[in-house]
């Protein structure tokens, strides 16, 4: 969607699913309540849609009682999925069904946590970028290969909107507000929330190692670990292979193998990950972050970040594209 589509959003529906993630689905329905508020105007409505008549279960036991059935409510302008635990079970014909009927109807899709699993099972995900839940990302990407998986917190490709779960549906929300209300409101909803800075599609889940390879994975990990307590003084990969008792050679083997890239170049994300956290979150010079994430000149750093970010550092502290609310 383009971004006055996604301002032109006002009325989001939500269809809960059997055991969904409560902090998920409210991290999604409370930024749009604050936007009212905070506007004094009426900017969206939201609907909880339900395809059983009971209230709806979340993980924690809590219940939610649905405000309307899928035929029953107005077409919304986007249909989110809330999902949870036990997702493979809930998804039955009847939510498929119905998730196949809003998308031929042209009804923009959106998941949150785990819920792109039934976007997934329902065949409306095929040929985009999507995001889940870092536990589930492995076993789904075996399962879907037409759909390609992200590790970044949410997407927004085209008319498909998901995220993470757990906060990540407040930074997708905060930046569809962004689209209608402005930066200063989804600033000021962010700072209602105690939220410090407000997300976006650059920022990754943080995915432990070890979901990521297994256990079992001794040196790979090892491997990391070294490369995260010396990144502003980095070592070199022969000094670390060596630390760890193997070759240059097998080293690399165990990256390219378990994480689809090079010692070298994971040790190089690593840093301009660190870098990115600094420039958003402190007030440390872009020299003083160049420093502090081992990068022996500016023109190196600016180069390096601009390969993976798409712009130098120093944009990062532009008003256009700094998204701190501190």
């Amino acid at each position: 969607m383009s971004p006055q589509q996604i301002a032109n959003i006002a009325h989001i529906g939500f269809l809960v699913l059997p055991n969904f993630s409560m902090i998920a689905f409210t991290n999604a329905v409370e930024p749009l309540r604050m936007a009212n508020y905070l506007s004094r105007k009426k900017l969206y409505r939201w609907s909880v849609i339900s395809c059983h008549d009971a209230p709806v279960a979340a993980s924690n036991g809590l219940t939610l009682a649905p405000t309307c059935k899928p035929e029953e409510v107005p077409q919304p302008d986007v249909l989110f999925v809330c999902g949870g635990t036990g997702i493979r079970e809930v998804v039955d014909e009847r939510v498929i069904s119905t998730l196949r009927r809003y998308a031929q109807a042209g009804v923009p899709l959106g998941a949150l946590c785990t819920g792109t699993f039934a976007l997934a099972k329902a065949g409306v995900l095929n040929g985009y970028r999507c995001s889940i839940h870092w536990e589930n990302l492995s076993a789904i990407r075996e399962e879907f290969p037409a759909i390609h998986f992200s590790s970044e917190l949410f997407v927004m490709d085209r008319d498909r909107f998901t995220c993470s779960g757990g906060t990540a549906p407040l930074d997708l929300m905060l930046n569809i507000i962004r689209q209608k209300g402005g930066k200063s409101l989804a600033a000021d909803v962010s700072e209602q929330f105690i939220v410090e800075r407000i997300r976006d599609e650059k920022d990754l889940q943080h995915i432990p190692l070890v979901a990521r390879i297994g256990s079992g994975h001794e040196s790979l990990l090892e491997a990391a670990i070294a490369m995260e307590n010396n990144i502003e003084n980095p070592v070199s990969l022969e000094k670390l292979a060596e630390d760890l008792g193997l070759s240059l050679r097998h080293l690399e083997r165990l990256f390219k193998r378990y994480l689809g890239t090079t010692p070298a170049q994971y040790y190089l994300d690593l840093r301009l990950r660190r870098a990115r956290e600094l420039l958003l979150q402190t007030s440390m010079s872009v020299m003083e972050v160049t420093v502090a994430c081992g990068f022996q000149s500016s023109s190196h750093f600016s180069k390096s970040y601009r390969g993976v970010f798409g712009y130098p550092p120093s944009k990062e502290r532009q008003p256009e594209t700094h998204h701190s609310v501190m």
